[in-house]
């Protein structure tokens, strides 16, 4: 890195961003600027500090992590996302790539790796942790996850998304606000859902999302 690497992290464990602020600030070349218990206070932050690399948990409350991503992203062309998260379901790595996450780091991984991760990310590469890396693909230069004729493969990325937040007990109103949608679209999209899926309630889907892996029981 040629110059100071702005890093803001967010996580909902405290511990856990801490440990890595800490890490992070013996490390030559960086800089925390800012960290963030959940995805939505992470744009606000993000907007604020103007960091190279956000460094962010999947699982958390409130706004699902990868629309913040990809939001922050948008937002600030040169911000490059690292997911940091204790789980490894297809689902998750599918929709970290959607949003074109750099990097997907295990929690098990040692702090070490973690700056390796930022670190290589922050020079314009990317990185994956071995459990990650076994289950891609690279096709002309794409990484990718193999093929999938599940269900879930019928569903556009704006459907898993409202599938996950059912999924987290949300009312179609919360959804509804926290992805900037209106009710009725909302409710159109749970309406595609049950009917891609053949379900029928709301309970079912959100049991439907636990036992795909896109949500945590």
């Amino acid at each position: 890195m040629s110059h100071v690497c702005k890093v803001l992290l967010v996580d909902d464990h405290a511990m856990v961003m801490e440990a890595l602020a800490e890490h992070l600030s013996r490390e030559p070349g960086f800089e925390v600027v800012g960290t963030a218990p959940d995805a939505e206070t992470a744009i606000d932050k993000a907007l604020v500090s103007n960091p190279d690399v956000v460094v962010m948990d999947i699982d958390m409350p409130g706004l699902i992590s990868f629309d913040a991503a990809d939001r922050i992203q948008s937002l600030l062309d040169r911000a490059r996302v690292v997911f940091l998260s204790a789980f490894t379901h297809d689902r998750y790595i599918q929709q970290a790539l959607a949003v074109k996450a750099r990097a997907y780091v295990t929690k098990g991984e040692p702090l070490g790796r973690v700056v390796e991760a930022i670190r290589t990310v922050a020079r314009g590469g990317t990185y994956f942790s071995r459990q990650i890396r076994e289950r891609l693909v690279v096709d002309r230069g794409r990484v990718e996850l193999p093929a999938d004729n599940t269900r879930i493969a019928a569903l556009s990325e704006r459907e898993v998304q409202v599938l996950r937040y059912v999924a987290s007990g949300m009312s179609k109103k919360e959804i509804a606000q926290t992805m900037h949608l209106s009710v009725k679209t909302v409710e159109n999209h749970c309406t595609n859902l049950m009917a891609k899926l053949n379900i029928h309630d709301r309970v079912e889907l959100a049991r439907f999302a636990i036992r795909e892996k896109l949500a945590e029981a």
